[in-house]
């Protein structure tokens, strides 16, 4: 018997779904932020940035760079293009140019 694993869309749904992680992928979409940046943007510690960052560092939608003792993470937009076309052809398989044409049941 084989195991089926989640496509990495649905890892990146899954992440983008949480509040705080959604917030900070709306501030990286404005450009590049260090940690100390995004922790006044949200008002919230440190640590809870670093660990949601982490998750979306973990499924593929930011970028990490070390500079100095500071961490500056960039947004990959490509997973976010992607994430919207997997859910279109999965969701309207036989309307990928999204021109809505309801089927007959008759």
């Amino acid at each position: 018997m084989t195991t089926l694993t989640a496509p990495p869309v649905l890892d990146q749904l899954k992440a983008l779904a949480q509040d705080t992680r959604y917030d900070l992928v709306r501030h990286l979409a404005q450009g590049e932020h260090c940690v100390c940046d995004l922790e006044a943007l949200l008002g919230l510690p440190q640590s809870k940035v670093s660990y949601h960052l982490g998750i979306l560092k973990e499924a593929g939608l930011v970028t990490a760079e070390q500079r100095g003792k500071n961490t500056y993470y960039t947004l990959r937009r490509e997973p976010l293009f992607r994430i919207g076309g997997h859910l279109l052809v999965d969701l309207f398989p036989d309307h990928v140019g999204l021109t809505h044409q309801p089927k007959s049941v008759c």
